[in-house]
């Protein structure tokens, strides 16, 4: 379960240089610092495997983009989301390499693992506040139900297609890309 751990409110900019908590994760919503729990080995491994799926496909293709896991996304005047992985030009990474790891321009691609303790966050909040971001693509991927839901932008709105079983994932970012729900949910018995 995710908490509020102050009654303060944090602009961005203070959000970036908070300390006074080194051994926690938080997101800032709203100006508040919510308390991110650690995740669970099956949510780390399955983020893993998409990540290095992810890296496999970018370096086939040699685009110019990174895959980051666990960086921060800035989503708002006072909000700024951890994603569990996302695609952006490498260019941009680059160019901040000393600076927080919170990108504040659109990823290219952005993927969600659900835990117990997000569904609501990652099926509903984020996926409001990364279509006003104006994310294309957005994937949620659902270990319970053993679904990936991809989103694609269309007009400010996202467009839903979910993928179960042996379907291969159509993705507007990686349009070769030959991944399975199956193989991401079965990629933590390695």
């Amino acid at each position: 379960m995710t908490a509020s751990t102050t009654q303060s409110l944090y602009s961005f900019e203070e959000y970036l240089s908070y300390e006074e908590d080194p051994d926690n994760r938080y997101e800032l919503v709203d100006g508040k610092l919510i308390l991110m729990n650690p995740p669970t080995f099956r949510h780390i491994l399955i983020a893993k495997f998409i990540e290095r799926e992810l890296d496999r496909e970018i370096n086939r293709l040699q685009l110019p983009w990174l895959s980051i896991r666990e960086g921060g996304i800035r989503t708002g005047w006072r909000k700024s989301r951890i994603a569990d992985v996302y695609v952006v030009e490498k260019e941009r990474v680059l160019n901040s390499l000393d600076k927080s790891g919170v990108c504040e321009i659109p990823p290219l691609l952005v993927v969600e693992v659900v835990s117990p303790d997000s569904v609501k966050r990652d099926y509903r909040f984020k996926r409001s506040e990364y279509a006003a971001l104006g994310i294309n693509e957005y994937w949620i991927v659902d270990p319970t139900s053993q679904q990936v839901t991809l989103l694609v932008l269309d007009e400010g709105l996202y467009e839903e297609t979910v993928f179960a079983e042996t379907e291969t994932i159509v993705s507007s970012t990686f349009t070769k890309l030959q991944l399975t729900p199956k193989q991401i949910f079965t990629a933590e018995d390695i």
